[in-house]
């Protein structure tokens, strides 16, 4: 039987002991880059949805149907006359609670042009903003210009390794927007 203090001289074991210590850092750290990267892809992909949203929504019929006989009312300037700004109310529609005059099926045709750049949108995430910022004029075909918003809420980032070894699994995603100006697609000019 060897005695006690031969033990504690002895360093054959030391290297694997420092190995596997470095080793865990390192694998953390590695995997940490690899989560914030993806992450930045999210971000990425999130952005780009909402360009292609507001994009899509500008061209696109409303999603808010009361937007087309908004600015019409009995009390209107001479037609053709420029629209003030906040001539006609803000319509805000989501996925999920929908708006005054809701067509879900405009709504799809926007979120389905989305969710292909960034697959984990779902409908309760989307907000698309009809405002009057002075744009069109009284009388108008089809309804005022409207300046459209596309913004993404309530997203959060996904990670696979870090939210496993340290709890990084609720973090928000900033909310992000896009803002266009409407455009009419549909009528045709002499």
């Amino acid at each position: 039987m060897r005695p006690r203090r031969d033990f504690r001289q002895e360093e054959c074991g030391a290297a694997m002991v420092e190995a596997t210590i470095a080793m865990t850092l390192l694998l953390t750290l590695t995997l940490g880059f690899i989560d914030f990267g993806y992450a930045l892809y999210q971000w990425n992909a999130a952005t780009k949805a909402v360009q292609v949203g507001a994009r899509a929504a500008s061209i696109s019929n409303p999603v808010s149907v009361a937007l087309a006989s908004a600015a019409v009312t009995t009390n209107v300037p001479l037609v053709g006359t420029a629209m003030a700004s906040g001539s006609f109310p803000t319509y805000s529609c989501t996925g999920a609670g929908g708006c005054t005059g809701f067509d879900q099926a405009n709504f799809d045709a926007i979120y389905n042009r989305m969710v292909v750049f960034f697959p984990r949108l779902q409908p309760a995430n989307v907000r698309i903003t009809y405002s009057a910022t002075g744009l069109g004029y009284w009388g108008r075909p089809g309804g005022p210009v409207p300046t459209v918003t596309v913004s993404l809420e309530g997203l959060t980032f996904q990670f696979f390794f870090l939210s496993g070894l340290l709890g990084f699994n609720d973090i928000t995603m900033p909310s992000m927007l896009s803002t266009v100006t409407g455009e009419d697609m549909k009528s045709t000019y002499p």
